[in-house]
């Protein structure tokens, strides 16, 4: 597996072996043993498949408040996405900053985002497919976001279009000068 860290050494892009052969391809996309190795520790408690029908659907900034904070293990199984994480935990050196890279189905790469972080996408085709894995359970009193155009953060989405397709949740989520973060900052797994 490879595995390397963002310029928020705490998020990495990981890229489980592929075997290919003229049948297709074969890959193992969770080891706790694999991942350990890396320092990405998560105990998936639960999965979800986002599916988005138009390119330029942006979802997030989301995530969820303490005691139901979660790490995210995301993978595109169909098609590709611009995937940001915004650092949220006070104190940290990188605070209201973010990362972000490309996952698709041809790259295979997943991003691994722990907890006190952010989380956004912007498909890039049409049809596209996210499976993402979760260290806790969703609980809709802890589910909230920061505005994914927030300008104090300011993410360079590869939008063609400056009105993406949102959920009104999302298009009316607060900035983050606006939100007090639970999130403490405890130094850096690298």
């Amino acid at each position: 597996m490879f595995c390397e860290s963002l310029d928020i050494p705490d998020v990495k892009v990981l890229r489980p072996d592929r075997h290919e052969d003229e049948r297709g391809f074969f890959s193992e996309t969770y080891s706790s043993r694999n991942l350990a190795e890396h320092n990405v520790r998560i105990n998936i408690v639960q999965e979800n498949f986002a599916f988005s029908r138009h390119a330029q659907t942006v979802r997030g900034l989301h995530f969820q408040t303490p005691p139901f904070a979660h790490a995210k293990l995301i993978q595109v199984v169909r098609g590709s996405i611009f995937d940001v994480a915004v650092d949220l935990r006070k104190d940290s050196p990188w605070y209201g900053q973010y990362v972000s890279t490309e996952l698709s189905f041809d790259n295979w790469n997943q991003i691994y985002i722990p907890a006190g972080f952010a989380h956004g996408l912007c498909t890039l085709e049409a049809d596209t497919a996210v499976f993402y894995r979760v260290d806790q359970f969703f609980s809709p009193q802890h589910d909230t976001g920061i505005r994914w155009d927030d300008p104090d953060i300011g993410i360079d989405w590869p939008l063609t279009d400056t009105n993406p397709l949102l959920s009104p949740k999302d298009a009316t989520l607060p900035l983050l000068k606006d939100f007090d973060s639970p999130f403490i900052y405890e130094g850096s797994t690298k």
